[in-house]
């Protein structure tokens, strides 16, 4: 990694200590516990978080850090890492192997870095403002699919879908009778980076936090897709709604969700 610019190096080396610890806790039951009826967290959420904390602030000890399981620290430092030691929690629990360690820093408001690490299939997707996209070193570009009926699509419905549904499902129901096909992941951070990389064409969700998108985001923009929220404005981390794409559909799926 002696090639890497500091910053990214520092992302790469934490994702992948973080993916170690996902990895070898699967050899054994995790410890679970339940932040609310049903968003979970595991002592390997927190021992990866730990890890990842440690690296960063080893190596930058005056940015600011913000965590899902909320062990950063916030200074007000122009730098801030956004991390998720584990996206796709419920999945690991029940052992579905689609999850990933997520590793992003935001600089004065702009994504600078973004680093997905997914251990099960060792595939490191990374990207630095300007620089392109990378899956495993090598270049990675969104889809050139133009018409929705033959988009491949992945979406997500938030934790509260029991008690506060709103219109997702009416939403789901409608771009589903306009693309080839939708699925459900659990990983809106590899959901971002499989646009990315092309194996799909679009992602939307509701509802998510800033470590849910700043790594995928970047991730997404510098392999050439769009990503804004459901009014087609310019997308923030701290938006509530995402809509991502390979560019050529985005006007379309803007139709399908918010007629």
């Amino acid at each position: 990694m002696s090639t890497l610019t500091p910053y990214l190096n520092v992302a790469v080396r934490a994702a992948k200590t973080a993916g170690g610890i996902l990895k070898r806790g699967l050899t054994q039951p995790p410890q679970v516990s339940y932040k609310d009826d049903t968003s979970l967290v595991t002592d390997v959420d927190i021992r990866a978080e730990q890890a990842i904390i440690a690296q960063i602030s080893r190596r930058f000890p005056d940015h600011d850090i913000l965590s899902e399981e909320g062990q950063g620290k916030q200074r007000c430092a122009s730098y801030r890492w956004i991390i998720d030691p584990l996206d796709g929690t419920t999945n690991y629990v029940h052992r579905f192997p689609f999850f990933c360690v997520s590793v992003g820093l935001e600089y004065r408001g702009r994504m600078v870095v973004g680093v997905a690490y997914d251990p099960i299939r060792r595939e490191l997707f990374h990207a630095e403002r300007g620089s392109g996209a990378y899956l495993n070193g090598q270049p990675i570009v969104v889809s050139s699919v133009g018409h929705l009926d033959h988009a491949l699509l992945v979406t997500g419905f938030s934790q509260d879908i029991r008690t506060r549904p709103g219109n997702a499902f009416t939403v789901f129901q409608r771009v589903s009778r306009k693309v080839q096909a939708v699925r459900r992941s659990g990983s809106s951070v590899l959901d971002l980076c499989y646009v990315a990389a092309g194996r799909l064409d679009g992602f939307w969700e509701m509802k998510l936090k800033p470590w849910d998108t700043a790594a995928g985001s970047l991730i997404l923009i510098e392999a050439g897709g769009r990503i804004s929220n459901f009014s087609g404005k310019r997308f923030s981390i701290y938006d509530l709604e995402v809509l991502a794409s390979n560019r050529r559909l985005h006007a379309g799926l803007l139709s399908a969700i918010s007629p």
